[in-house]
């Protein structure tokens, strides 16, 4: 009986559909399984996309967040009345009132720039894609205001309910104009790819 029970076990056996033929099945107790590894091509696919940001040259968004103060300067007389009345934006606003100065001394400048912009910058293959867009962003920005500017002089009061709604539409388009200006410019440092309102699918739709 006790020898029996010290017998060797049999070996397991398995057996295939329609054949009861048994196989012996071998077990290897050091059986180990390889662990599935990224090719390195692969791998430096994936640390670019989770640090999208550093992708972004140092040039690439100093230059695209500088291209948003263009469309700031050439709008920035919707300002005259929220400026003169409230005190905290002409304290933003001081710091830029040289680049201001300059930007309107001479009446052609806004024309100059916006050429130079597009046909030095978004329509030139050798800058990356993320500052054309960004270029572009900003000069669309700017072919906007030629709606409020032509609302203006067509319709002009002096003083009454007319007057309040001209003053109510300058600072709405000046407050619009900062905001884009805060956005984009702080997006474009941190490397970010800014989607201003209105303005972005037009902006794709010119940067091939």
């Amino acid at each position: 009986m006790t020898s029996h029970l010290l017998s060797p076990l049999p070996s397991l056996t398995f057996f295939q559909t329609g054949n009861l033929t048994g196989r012996s099945l071998p077990l290897n107790p050091n059986l180990q399984f390889s662990k599935p590894r990224l090719s390195k091509e692969r791998a430096a696919t994936l640390v670019l996309r989770s640090k999208g940001d550093d992708s972004v040259d140092a040039s690439d968004r100093i230059i695209s967040a500088v291209c948003y103060f263009y469309p700031f300067f050439d709008g920035i007389q919707y300002g005259k009345f929220i400026i003169t009345q409230y005190q905290p934006f002409q304290i933003l606003i001081q710091p830029l009132f040289p680049a201001i100065k300059a930007f309107k001394s001479f009446p052609f400048n806004g024309f100059l720039i916006f050429i130079a912009l597009y046909f030095v910058v978004v329509r030139n293959p050798n800058f990356s894609r993320y500052v054309r867009f960004n270029t572009m962003q900003a000069i669309v920005l700017d072919v906007l205001l030629i709606f409020p500017d032509l609302l203006e002089r067509s319709f002009n009061p002096r003083d009454g309910f007319g007057l309040d709604v001209v003053m109510s539409l300058d600072s709405t388009v000046f407050l619009f104009l900062l905001v884009c200006l805060i956005y984009g410019f702080s997006a474009c440092l941190f490397g970010l790819t800014p989607r201003l309102p209105i303005v972005a699918d037009a902006a794709d739709r010119q940067v091939l």
